[in-house]
C-alpha cells in the first residue's frame, strides 16, 4: 500500500535561536575574557572606534578635537566619547542583535584597518559588572537627527526610545553602568582610573576621568596625559636613550642593561625592546607588552618574538597587527610571521652594532646571556662569526673564550658531556692538553666551527685514547711488579667491564683517573641487554645492532704514594677491595650518577678496609 503524503508534512516555519543571555555571558566571564576588567577596555574600545568614524566624515580636523570622558563615582560607570554616534536604525541593527558590529556598516567597512576591533560582541562584556546597560547617542552623520536611548539588561530584553535633541546637544555616545553589588572591586573610581591608565596610556585621543569629587586626581584629570615615549622629541640622543630606558623600567620594574628601538613602517610598528639585567633559564619565554592603535591588547603576547630572543622584554604599539576574539592575544598570520621576523632582524642588528662599537656593552650583555646568543649563533652563521670567538666556554684553562683560548692551543679537544669534562679536566690541564666542555647545551656544535673563523686551530672531539696516550707510562721493572697487582684488579673490576692500567701523570695527589664515556655505558648495557635476551627475538635484534663494547678504563697513577703502595699488596683479598676502593673514588670524583652496583662497591670496601685496619691495629 502506497505511502500518503501529507503537504502539511513539508512546511516549514522560519525560526530564530532563542539566546540566553546570562548563559552567554558566564560563557564569556570563564572562556574568552581573562578577568571582568575587560568592561572598560570593550568601553574604551569602542569610542575609540566611534571616534575614528567621526575622523573620516572630516578627515582634515586634528586628531585631538575629539576625546573620551570617563566618570566613576561608586555608584555609576559612565564612559562617553564624541563619536559617529548612532541614529534610530543603528540601535535596532547593531545594539540589539547580538554579534553584529557597528563597524560592518557599509560605509565604515571600507576603512575597517583602522578600527581595533573586529568581533561586534565587546558591549556584553558590560553585563560581566552590571546587569543594565544605558545607552545615549546621537548621530554626526545625520545633522537633524535625534538622541536615540537604548536600555539592554542581563534577562535579554531591551528599550529603545527616542529623546530631544537637548537630552545629547552634540554628536557622540554615552554607556552608562550601574554596577552589581558584586562588581566593587572593578567599578570603584580609584579602579576604573587605574584600569583606564592600564589599557588607555597609549591613546592617541585624549581621555580624562572624573571621579566627582572635584579633586586634583578627579575632575578632568588626564589619563594619558603623554604620547608614546618613542613619540616624543627629545633634545639629544642621549637623552632620548634614557627617556625609554625610563619607561622600560616603569613598565617592566627593571633597569634595562640597554634599550633597543623598534620601528616598523610597513606595518606601522614602533616601541622598544628592554635588554633583561639578569640571565634568565635558557627557552623561558618572556610575555611581551602589545598595544593595537594605542589600546593595550595584551601584557603576556609571547608569539611577537622567536624563541631565542628570551633576552629582551619588548612593548610595542602597532597598526597592522590583528587580535583574535578575546582582544588579548594576536592572531597568528602572515602578518605577526613577518613582524617576528623583522624584530628578530632588529635584534641581530643590534647584537652586531655593539661588536662593532661597543665592546664593553657586549662583554656585559655576552657575561649575561650568553646562553642566548649561543642558541642564536647556532642557526645564525653571521652571528655565528661574529661572535664565537667573544664567547665564554669552560675549559681546562678555567672560563675563557675561544678567542683567548684558541692562542695557547691549535688543537682543542672538546668532549661530549660534563661528566666527562670532569673526568679529565685536572688531568689533561696538566698534561698540556686544551680541552673545552661540550656538555652544556649548544657548546659542542659551537666549538667544532671555530675553524671557520679560526683556520690555523684544529677542533677533535675526546676520546679516551687520546688522553691516555699523554699519560706517561712507567718503566718496564715497575710494570712487571705491579702485575699480579693489575691482573687482580681487572678481576675484580670486570663486573663493572673496566680495564686497569698503569701509568704517571699529574697532579700527583690524583689516585686514579677512570675513562668512561656515557656512550660507552650505554653501549655496554645495550650489550648486556642482548646477551640476556640471547635466543629471543630481541636477542637477535640486539645481537645485530652490537658492536663491539667499550670497556671503562681505571688508570692507577704511579706518581701516588697511596698507588705505589697499593701495587705491593701480597693478600689477594686486601688487593681486590683495595683496587675497588680506588674504582669507588675515581668514580665518585667524575661526579657523573653512581649505579647502585657502584654504591654497594663504595660501601663494601670502606667497610673492609675499616675492618682490616682494625684487625691490624688489634
Amino acid at each position: 500500500m502506497p505511502l500518503r503524503h501529507d503537504p502539511a508534512d513539508h512546511a516549514t516555519t522560519d525560526r530564530t535561536f532563542q539566546v540566553d543571555l546570562r548563559g552567554l555571558v558566564d560563557l564569556l566571564s570563564h572562556h574568552l575574557y581573562s578577568s571582568p576588567r575587560v568592561y572598560l577596555r570593550e568601553l574604551l574600545q569602542n569610542a575609540v572606534d566611534a571616534l575614528t568614524a567621526r575622523q573620516s566624515l572630516a578627515p582634515a580636523g586634528p586628531a585631538d578635537a575629539f576625546g573620551i570622558r570617563l566618570f566613576a563615582d561608586g555608584s555609576v560607570v559612565r564612559v562617553e566619547d564624541d563619536g559617529v554616534g548612532l541614529t534610530e536604525a543603528d540601535v535596532h541593527t547593531f545594539l540589539a542583535t547580538i554579534g553584529r558590529s557597528s563597524k560592518r556598516a557599509e560605509r565604515i567597512a571600507e576603512q575597517r584597518a583602522d578600527f581595533i576591533g573586529q568581533f561586534g560582541i565587546g558591549l556584553l562584556s558590560c553585563f560581566l559588572v552590571a546587569d543594565e546597560i544605558h545607552v545615549v547617542s546621537r548621530s554626526a552623520r545625520t545633522p537633524d537627527a535625534p538622541a536615540v536611548e537604548w536600555r539592554g539588561r542581563g534577562d535579554g530584553s531591551y528599550t529603545v526610545r527616542t529623546l530631544p535633541a537637548s537630552a545629547r546637544p552634540r554628536p557622540g555616545t554615552t554607556v552608562t553602568l550601574t554596577p552589581r553589588a558584586d562588581a566593587g572591586e572593578w567599578t570603584r573610581p580609584a579602579q576604573v582610573h587605574a584600569l583606564a591608565r592600564h589599557f588607555g596610556s597609549l591613546l592617541r585621543h585624549p581621555v580624562t576621568f572624573d571621579d566627582g569629587t572635584g579633586g586634583p586626581g578627579g575632575l578632568g584629570a588626564p589619563v594619558n596625559p603623554d604620547p608614546a615615549p618613542w613619540a616624543r622629541t627629545h633634545p639629544t640622543p642621549g637623552a632620548r636613550s634614557r627617556a625609554l630606558a625610563a619607561y622600560g623600567e616603569e613598565v617592566f620594574g627593571f633597569t634595562p642593561l640597554d634599550t633597543i628601538e623598534l620601528d616598523l613602517p610597513a606595518v606601522g610598528l614602533k616601541g622598544i625592546a628592554c635588554v633583561l639585567p639578569e640571565a634568565v633559564p635558557a627557552g623561558r619565554r618572556h610575555g611581551h607588552r602589545v598595544h593595537v592603535k594605542g589600546m593595550l591588547l595584551s601584557e603576556q603576547a609571547e608569539e611577537i618574538l622567536p624563541d631565542w630572543a628570551f633576552f629582551v622584554r619588548c612593548v610595542v604599539d602597532a597598526e597592522s597587527l590583528r587580535p583574535t576574539a578575546s582582544r588579548e592575544s594576536l592572531y597568528e598570520d602572515d602578518t605577526l610571521a613577518a613582524v617576528r621576523d623583522a624584530l628578530a632582524e632588529r635584534l641581530r642588528a643590534w647584537i652586531a652594532r655593539a661588536a662593532a662599537s661597543d665592546p664593553e656593552l657586549l662583554g656585559r650583555f655576552l657575561q649575561v646571556h650568553h646562553l642566548a646568543v649561543k642558541s642564536l649563533a647556532v642557526h645564525d652563521d653571521e652571528i655565528m662569526r661574529m661572535l664565537l670567538p667573544w664567547l665564554p666556554f669552560e675549559t681546562t684553562d678555567g672560563h675563557a673564550t675561544l678567542d683567548e683560548f684558541a692562542r695557547t692551543h691549535r688543537t682543542v679537544l672538546v668532549t661530549s658531556s660534563v661528566e666527562e669534562f670532569r673526568q679529565v679536566a685536572a688531568i689533561a690541564s696538566a698534561a698540556g692538553l686544551g680541552v673545552v666542555n661540550g656538555g652544556y647545551t649548544y657548546d659542542r656544535e659551537l666549538v667544532h666551527r671555530l675553524p671557520e673563523i679560526r683556520p690555523e686551530v684544529s677542533v677533535a672531539d675526546l676520546d679516551p685514547a687520546t688522553l691516555t696516550a699523554h699519560l706517561d707510562p712507567v718503566d718496564r721493572e715497575t710494570e712487571l711488579a705491579a702485575a699480579a697487582y693489575l691482573a687482580q684488579a681487572r678481576d675484580a673490576l670486570a663486573v663493572f667491564d673496566c680495564d686497569v692500567a698503569l701509568r704517571t701523570f699529574q697532579p700527583a695527589s690524583a689516585p686514579a683517573l677512570l675513562l668512561d664515556s656515557r656512550e660507552a655505558r650505554h653501549e655496554r648495557t645495550r650489550s648486556q641487554l642482548a646477551r640476556e635476551q640471547q635466543g629471543g627475538v630481541w636477542g637477535d635484534i640486539l645481537g645485530a645492532l652490537r658492536q663491539e663494547a667499550p670497556r671503562a678504563q681505571l688508570i692507577l697513577n704511579q706518581l701516588n704514594p697511596l698507588v705505589r703502595t697499593a701495587v705491593t699488596i701480597g693478600e689477594p683479598e686486601l688487593a681486590r677491595t683495595s683496587a675497588e676502593a680506588l674504582y669507588g673514588q675515581a668514580a665518585m670524583l667524575s661526579r657523573r650518577p653512581l649505579r647502585p652496583a657502584e654504591s654497594s662497591l663504595i660501601n663494601r670496601s670502606f667497610l673492609d678496609l675499616l675492618a682490616h685496619a682494625l684487625r691490624k691495629d688489634s
